[in-house]
């Protein structure tokens, strides 16, 4: 694996494969690695001729600067598990190589992004649109891998690309959770021990209410996962919305959807910890 911190030798690198006819599979990350991203590292391996992970945290999609200053950072773990994943090239640049002046760039994002994490992290999604954007102009991936984790972030980026007319295919990739059902997610790292036996109250209890489909109303439903959650130590729901899955908009009846499942989108503070989930509310 080589570790590449250039814009011009990474752009160099997967030009040529491109022009010999490979394909380039792009992983994008913000490091801190778990073995949620490296099953999206594997499902790159497994589809493409060249398989490319960026590791940068980007600046421009924090609106909360502690967030961004306690964000783990955690490059030669990283870099282990990537080389032992199989990766060709690990993309690793600083703020001021993907920077090197400021992003002006304000995206036309729609609906997609309007709820949800939109109203909650003003900027958070033009800051995704202009990062994801400049690494698909420096990688020029055939595909790029993303975890339906961030579920409404697949959404925009879909967005992005059919604004910019991009030619990449989006790969959404099953979330990977931890035996207790906890979604693997690199901000895990900061709960505490107790907090850790908590949250994987998250996910039970969505598991749960989508046994409730069939009996109790959405709003009954929604309001079922809210108060068990909010009951729990150190957990307060931000907020927790049932969507359309590819316009994002909150739904009022379960009937409001046909031919595709409802799903459920939560953020939840853990202590300081904000993390997100989502459940389909398969027929």
């Amino acid at each position: 694996m080589e570790i590449i911190r250039t814009v011009k030798e990474i752009s160099t690198l997967t030009s040529e494969a491109r022009k010999q006819g490979k394909s380039v599979g792009l992983v994008p990350t913000m490091g801190a690695l778990h073995a949620g991203h490296i099953s999206l590292v594997e499902r790159a391996r497994a589809e493409n001729d060249i398989v490319v992970v960026s590791v940068f945290v980007n600046p421009t999609q924090f609106n909360n600067p502690t967030d961004l200053a306690t964000y783990p950072r955690t490059e030669e773990a990283d870099c282990r598990l990537l080389e032992t994943a199989g990766v060709d090239y690990a993309f690793i640049p600083s703020v001021e190589e993907m920077y090197p002046e400021k992003d002006e760039r304000v995206f036309d994002l729609g609906q997609v992004a309007e709820v949800m994490e939109g109203p909650m992290r003003p900027g958070h999604f033009n800051g995704v649109a202009q990062v994801v954007s400049k690494l698909f102009y420096y990688t020029h991936p055939t595909r790029a891998y993303f975890g339906e984790k961030d579920f409404q972030q697949i959404a925009v980026i879909r967005r992005m690309v059919e604004l910019e007319g991009i030619d990449v295919e989006i790969v959404d990739c099953p979330i990977k959770r931890a035996d207790n059902g906890l979604a693997l997610s690199s901000r895990n790292v900061r709960l505490t021990e107790a907090q850790r036996s908590t949250a994987p109250g998250i996910y039970k209890t969505l598991k749960e209410s989508v046994k409730l489909r069939s009996e109790k109303t959405l709003n009954e439903v929604k309001q079922y996962v809210i108060d068990s959650i909010n009951s729990m130590p150190e957990m307060e729901v931000e907020y927790y919305e049932i969507v359309h899955p590819l316009t994002m908009q909150p739904i009022k009846e379960w009937s409001d959807i046909e031919g595709c499942s409802p799903v459920g989108c939560i953020t939840v503070y853990c202590g300081d910890v904000r993390l997100i989930d989502n459940i389909k509310y398969n027929d």
